[in-house]
């Protein structure tokens, strides 16, 4: 094998494999980045027994041939690389790579130890990349990180005809939203409702924005994703996240309105004197909102603008870093609490847009 390439797309090309590769693995060939020359380009892959992905550039290949060294190494050179043309070439047992006056030698693994790459599932249709990623990104938050309960540290994706619904619950919070997306004609015409890994599923995304149409794939193992020279799997979870349908229909409650930014930073501002994950406590009024956290001596509070409809006040209490995380969710300039009362749930959404959800449990309000 030997190529030129554009160090900075090398560099691209190298870390976006390398994102799958597993920190420690019984099994050194999976730590390895498969780079393959041919038909002037480059291909680079990496996988672990989880997900795989795999990236297509362009590069000047004199000799066509196939490498397999150690991802993270080849990371770690490529970051240093001089600006400009590199070149790579098997000599031996090792991988040559220049650039400028800096050269570097790696040594080849077994190719023959290394496993097939999986195939693409079944594409379904296409998904624009920036509001996927956008969707993602709403909905992670509420991921559990408990790896005791696997289904918890996943993300729910669930298509059904021209709506996709994404969804993640640690169980003391629950996320919902949903987006478009459309469908690929001949494409089976069944819905799907997936769990899969939420760090997996949060790094495709990133790596989508910006892209335009990404193609979906899924099947009852992995789901997929191709765009542009890029293609990546991951594999499901096992298991179904709980039904959110009831725990968001609340029946007869309060609404109150205020403004998002504001809230978000005056909630930062009076934590700061709660102990541990002390509450930050709410109170609605018809024309305001007063917060207050903190115990005794050591206490901060202050008054926003903001509406109520119902009761003539109404008192909640929620978790200051759980708050945060959905007002940094949500992305209109109102938030709208939708209230049964203290320590019970609170649904807030985007101002009168309910394309995404996000159900709190309030805590016991202060003293």
């Amino acid at each position: 094998m030997e190529l030129r390439i554009d160090s900075a797309v090398l560099t691209d090309a190298v870390a976006w494999a390398a994102r799958v590769l597993p920190a420690r693995s019984p099994m050194p060939v999976l730590g390895g980045l498969l780079l393959e020359a041919a038909d002037g380009g480059l291909r680079v892959s990496g996988l672990d027994h989880e997900a795989s992905a795999r990236v297509e550039v362009e590069a000047d290949t004199a000799v066509e041939g196939r490498a397999l060294v150690l991802g993270r190494r080849l990371l770690d050179i490529c970051k240093v690389l001089p600006r400009g043309a590199t070149e790579l070439a098997v000599e031996g047992a090792r991988l040559s790579v220049t650039s400028g006056d800096a050269r570097f030698g790696l040594s080849l693994l077994p190719l023959d130890d290394y496993p097939a790459a999986p195939a693409l599932p079944e594409v379904r249709g296409l998904v624009d990349g920036d509001a996927f990623a956008a969707a993602v990104g709403q909905v992670a938050v509420a991921a559990g990180r408990d790896d005791s309960l696997p289904v918890l540290t996943g993300i729910r994706l669930a298509l059904d005809g021209a709506t996709m619904t994404l969804a993640a619950t640690d169980r003391y919070r629950y996320a919902v939203r949903t987006l478009e997306w459309k469908p690929e004609a001949g494409a089976s015409e069944e819905g799907a409702d997936v769990v899969v890994p939420a760090r997996r599923l949060t790094e495709i995304a990133r790596s989508l924005a910006g892209t335009g149409p990404a193609r979906l794939a899924l099947d009852s193992g992995s789901l997929g994703f191709e765009s542009g020279g890029t293609r990546t799997t991951t594999r499901l979870l096992d298991g179904r996240l709980p039904r959110h349908d009831k725990l968001f229909a609340l029946g007869e409650h309060a609404l109150a309105v205020t403004e998002r930014a504001p809230l978000t930073e005056a909630v930062k501002r009076v934590a700061v004197v709660a102990e541990g994950d002390g509450p930050v406590q709410l109170t609605f009024s018809p024309t305001a909102l007063h917060l207050q956290a903190g115990y005794e001596d050591d206490v901060a509070s202050q008054r926003l603008p903001a509406a109520l409809t119902g009761p003539d006040s109404l008192t909640v209490a929620f978790n200051p870093g759980y708050l945060l995380d959905a007002l940094g969710s949500l992305d209109a300039p109102e938030v709208r609490f939708h209230l049964l009362g203290p320590g019970q749930r609170a649904l807030l959404t985007n101002g009168a847009e309910e394309t995404h959800r996000h159900l709190l449990m309030s805590v016991k309000p202060l003293v």
